[in-house]
């Protein structure tokens, strides 16, 4: 069952010693906004690490497929409906039919697409949290008609949005110098092989803020459950323990709060709900941060919050 509840939410994290996101067209330098030096990373990096996270705990028992994997092949997964589902064979079979003779055949209720869809939704857990474009597949005749299969299965709006995440204070981004000490072919001299072999960017310190926001309205489309929405809060808790590696250092979620609403058209605006969650710089902390202990952070107690009627407060980290 979908869920029922609009909820708002507000992930902080941080990184030390590392890069939390590259920029690409930068040289991956650390993304950044270049009129406040504030530092950047994208939702779809945070998209990314919760994937990565439900296919490790999950692997791909059912229900809890990915849909984009690294290095997958989407068009492949989109097949996967019209091979493993018989309802979307039989969709297939009564399209045709009616597309061959319109006038002997009753039009099939459901586009065989929908039913791919529905499959999809199903079968991967971010399809159905994040949403996905499934319409990929460029199998059609030449004017356009469908008397020739489309293995697609549209697109879906996903019930669970996230906002860029801006570090709270401006962030310094380091260079390092890289060396090895080890040539990799025999055929070349070791003294040209040797040295400094590449560049380092490095955040010395930076705690980020990112929002988040669910729609029930959009989770009946996509059948998105609160024991969707469980495995949601726990993958945002914990996706950087299991997300290690040289360039990104040390990160972690620091604090996971979330605004529950009683309505599903919700009970108080979210920026006013966001504004609740005050994170500032310590009180005798001098200098540049470099942990989070220079700063303190603020929030309502959990339960009903006093004003605003409806909405509920819970801190997950």
């Amino acid at each position: 069952m979908a869920i029922q509840n609009r909820y708002d939410f507000v992930l902080l994290f941080d990184v030390k010693d590392g890069n939390p996101n590259g920029d690409p067209d930068a040289g991956n330098l650390p993304r950044l906004d270049a009129e406040t030096g504030q530092g950047l990373v994208t939702d779809v990096c945070l998209k990314r690490k919760v994937r990565n996270l439900v296919g490790l705990v999950k692997k791909d028992t059912p229900r809890y497929g990915i849909f984009v994997k690294e290095k997958a092949i989407l068009n492949e997964q989109i097949e996967r409906a019209y091979e493993d589902s018989s309802e979307v064979k039989a969709g297939v079979l009564a399209w045709q039919a009616w597309q061959k003779d319109k006038k002997k055949n009753p039009k099939p209720a459901r586009h065989y697409e929908d039913l791919a869809r529905e499959w999809m939704c199903n079968n991967f857990f971010d399809v159905r949290t994040f949403g996905a474009v499934m319409s990929t597949s460029d199998k059609q005749d030449a004017d356009g008609s469908d008397s020739k299969l489309k293995k697609t299965a549209g697109q879906v709006r996903g019930p669970v949005q996230m906002t860029f995440a801006r570090s709270v204070d401006r962030i310094v981004t380091l260079e390092h110098s890289i060396t090895v000490c080890a040539a990799r072919k025999a055929d070349k001299p070791i003294e040209e092989q040797i040295g400094i072999q590449g560049r380092k960017h490095t955040v010395p310190y930076g705690l980020y803020v990112a929002h988040g926001f669910i729609s029930s309205f959009l989770a009946k489309q996509t059948f998105f459950s609160d024991e969707d929405l469980s495995i949601l809060w726990d993958a945002l808790s914990t996706m950087f323990e299991h997300d290690r590696s040289a360039a990104r250092s040390e990160m972690a979620t620091r604090g996971l709060y979330i605004f529950k609403h009683d309505l599903e058209l919700g009970n108080a605006p979210a920026h006013k709900l966001f504004d609740l969650i005050q994170v500032k710089r310590s009180n005798g902390s001098d200098g540049p941060p470099r942990s989070f202990s220079d700063y303190s952070v603020t929030s309502p107690d959990e339960g009903p919050i006093k004003d605003f009627s409806g909405v509920t407060f819970i801190k997950k980290v």
